[in-house]
């Protein structure tokens, strides 16, 4: 069901009990164009090239509760076998994660429970060490345990992914050390009740403010500004309506000058959008058409990296996107 809010003035959302919006001076989203090329710095000499066509980061849960297809890899021998099978359908890096967070007070109830360091470890190790012993490929570690990033990054990760906005700093400081390059992804509140109360004045000026702050934190922290990498964090703490208003407007967050990362795969907003009037709403591996969408959306915006469960699918998708935006460049 989609939920129901009220608008200021202006148009922007409000929660019905938020009070009187406060006033935030914000320009209209400009056009949207992918930064200019550069490479981020991984471990071992090697790098990412991003700026030119959308990368694919293929999602790995060796989780037995996320929300999409959590238990299906949990065991190392399957999750290691279903990282290969992503890079040969063509992802250019993986984001492995031992800890579902799972959004609560919404759609997934009570969303996910928090998992002690040693479980987290004890899920991630064998599947990262077994993949970086078979390929080259980037591996992020989707973690907000700075413990986990430190671990991960001594045992072979590249990347990590931060959905916390650094809640914890002593992840910050992992990756500063390590020189690695950093994704902070926009949320707001407990990962177990941030689907209620939801509440903003004006979104996108909120939403470019906090990761503006949390760029500054991971550069106090010692972490190279162009290593970071920002993503506005779709479905976490943000409703329906929002979530939509985010993916198009990805171009406001260009102001920050960080390549974008966009999560929209199989999320909860896309389960309203079946073929038929009156349709049940859609389960998580029903919603590959709505993920396209967002997919050619973030492309044609010049998004750096998408996060996605369907890699084929998404990487025959943008071949064709791509073909076709060769041709019609090429055509008088």
């Amino acid at each position: 069901m989609i939920s129901s809010e009220t608008r200021d003035r202006r148009g922007a959302p409000t929660h019905p009990d938020s009070g009187s919006p406060r006033s935030i001076a914000m320009s209209p989203p400009t056009a949207a164009a992918s930064l200019s090329p550069h490479a981020l710095r991984l471990p071992g000499d090697r790098s990412l090239s991003l700026g030119g066509r959308t990368l694919i980061m293929g999602v790995l849960n060796v989780t037995p509760d996320s929300f999409s297809d959590g238990g299906r890899w949990l065991e190392p021998e399957a999750a290691i076998a279903h990282g290969r099978r992503m890079l040969q359908q063509g992802a250019d890096l993986l984001d492995i994660g031992a800890e579902s967070t799972r959004p609560g007070g919404g759609v997934y109830g009570e969303g996910a429970s928090r998992v002690p360091e040693d479980e987290e470890l004890h899920r991630l190790l064998p599947v990262l060490e077994g993949l970086r012993k078979e390929t080259d490929a980037p591996l992020c570690v989707d973690t907000r345990n700075g413990g986990v990033a430190r671990r991960a990054l001594q045992h072979g990760a590249d990347l990590i992914n931060d959905i916390s906005l650094l809640s914890d700093p002593a992840l910050g400081r992992a990756t500063a050390e390590a020189g690695c390059p950093l994704i902070l992804m926009h949320s707001r509140g407990a990962v177990g009740s941030m689907q209620k109360g939801i509440r903003f004045e004006n979104l996108l000026a909120e939403v470019l403010e906090e990761l503006g702050a949390a760029t500054e934190a991971a550069v106090a922290l010692g972490n190279s500004r162009d290593q970071i990498i920002l993503d506005p964090g779709i479905g976490f703490g943000k409703t329906y309506e929002q979530n939509l208003e985010l993916v198009g407007n990805l171009g406001y967050f260009r102001r920050l000058g960080q390549p974008l990362l966009l999560g929209t795969s199989r999320k909860s907003f896309l389960r309203n959008f079946g073929a038929e009037i009156g349709q049940e709403p859609l389960p998580p591996g029903k919603r590959l058409p709505g993920s396209l969408a967002t997919a050619a959306w973030a492309a044609a915006q010049g998004t750096e990296i998408l996060r996605v469960h369907d890699v084929a699918e998404t990487a025959q998708f943008l071949r064709a996107w791509y073909a076709v935006e060769e041709r019609s460049e090429a055509t008088p």
